[in-house]
């Protein structure tokens, strides 16, 4: 289904708005329930153009979302979403998140790529992305989801920038040359309980495939990842919850760690 482009450009300004307001909607998918994926893109890239056109505003990176198998087949998807990340987006390591800037947050540990140079499919494998790679850093992502309860399907999620609220980073960036991905632990605590641990195989057998899938998926549509970008290469681990006064870490074998509380 193809939706209409006035229809399109209504669902962009209300989640617009629900940001905006912090008062989430109902999924689009209640209303169009045959919403393509390609349609959802087109929303997306609606609602970024308009925050583009905000003073200082710009693009610095890209978030991939959906990368375990597990939550895949809860949504009945087969494949990753991706999303912008915006420099209004960036929280420094160890400080403070504002709650009441969100509607419903829940926090997640990543492995951040920070590029060095072009990443552009087809054809992109894992050693392209490591090639292209300066560096992996620890990251949190703060996700927030303008539609109402998360009730959201994966083209929901998509026209809403794949959920992208914060990110974090941590302060080290670690080459990539001398360490297996796949085998990187991750230990998150909240409140210094801890509450999960994983490996970075966890994100599709390797947080690397997750990059050449978003290069690959976004040659489609004539565009690549560029150099000096953060990829953040999806969730490790099922994402938490956040309240007032929670504080979060993640620690990463090789790595190091990243922290953020909220207030």
């Amino acid at each position: 289904m193809t939706l209409e482009k006035s229809v399109k450009e209504a669902f962009a300004k209300a989640i617009l708005e629900a940001e905006a307001s912090r008062r989430p909607i109902d999924p689009i998918t209640d209303k169009y329930p045959q919403i393509s994926v390609d349609d959802a893109y087109e929303i997306q890239r609606m609602v970024i153009d308009a925050k583009l056109g905000r003073r200082g505003e710009k693009i610095v990176g890209m978030k991939i979302g959906f990368t375990s198998k597990a939550i895949q087949k809860l949504l009945g998807v087969n494949e990753p979403a991706y999303g912008h990340l915006l420099s209004s987006t960036y929280i420094d390591d160890g400080t403070s998140i504002i709650i009441d800037e969100l509607i419903q947050p829940m926090v997640e540990a990543e492995i951040a790529f920070i590029l060095k140079e072009d990443i552009e499919g087809p054809g992109v494998t894992v050693a392209d992305v490591l090639k292209a790679t300066e560096g992996v850093m620890p990251a949190i992502e703060v996700v927030d989801s303008r539609i109402r309860d998360w009730k959201i399907k994966i083209q929901d999620t998509i026209a809403d920038n794949a959920s992208a609220a914060r990110f974090v980073l941590g302060g080290v960036l670690r080459p990539v040359k001398n360490i297996d991905l796949r085998l990187i632990g991750l230990v998150f605590e909240v409140d210094g309980k801890v509450v999960s641990t994983a490996t970075g195989a966890a994100i599709m057998g390797n947080p690397a495939i997750a990059v050449a899938w978003l290069a690959n998926n976004l040659a489609q549509y004539g565009k690549k990842l560029h150099a000096g970008n953060v990829i953040l290469s999806g969730s490790l681990i099922a994402a938490a919850p956040a309240a007032k006064g929670t504080y979060f870490k993640a620690t990463f074998s090789h790595l190091g760690s990243v922290s953020i509380r909220f207030r």
